[in-house]
């Protein structure tokens, strides 16, 4: 009997292991993925930030790039696969376009590089764990409703405040992007 019983305790002991080598492998995925996703939308905020520096300078309609809008996310595909190789996983999904509450992202999908390893539960050695993860890119800054682009223009970012001047500007003079955009997980 206590054969058994010992046997019974061992093997739910090591299935068990099994499951805690599985949630191991799927965190390991979901902070790749969580990785993978920040670094596109942040590739895509700086896109942003140039984008608007280059707008002011050339006299055009710049108000939309402080919505977020105008970016082609051209760095976003090797900052999502670097992000996801540094954290031993490959992009299997994306970064494809996301829009979440209005605001623009990115969803990614990973797949671990390792598996979750010999276990008492058959086929775990050849399982690797997946995970998505969607990054949003957020405007923090109000816009006056009587804003004109061809006008100073003052802006209101979570606590700074920042005026444009066309007439007067230097691409120097532009706050860090994450002083214009903030970056964060939507789920």
């Amino acid at each position: 009997m206590y054969i058994w019983l010992t046997a019974i305790l061992l093997f739910a002991a090591l299935a068990f292991f099994a499951f805690a080598q599985a949630a191991s492998a799927r965190n390991g995925a979901q902070s790749a993925a969580d990785a993978a996703a920040l670094a596109a939308a942040q590739a895509a905020r700086d896109e942003l930030l140039d984008g608007l520096g280059e707008a002011i300078g050339n006299g055009d309609d710049w108000l939309d790039w402080l919505d977020g809008e105008g970016y082609e996310g051209a760095g976003a595909q090797a900052a999502a696969s670097d992000l996801a190789a540094q954290n031993d996983a490959d992009l299997v999904g994306g970064p494809d376009d996301a829009v979440v509450n209005g605001f623009p992202g990115y969803w990614v999908e990973v797949r671990t590089r390792y598996t979750v390893g010999d276990t008492v539960i058959p086929g775990t050695e050849t399982q690797r764990a997946k995970a998505h993860a969607t990054a949003v890119i957020e405007p923090r800054c109000d816009l006056p409703l009587d804003a004109d682009p061809k006008k100073p223009v003052e802006l209101k970012c979570d606590g700074l405040d920042l005026e444009i001047d066309p007439d007067d500007f230097d691409p120097l003079d532009l706050p860090d992007a994450s002083d214009l955009f903030s970056v964060h997980l939507a789920d």
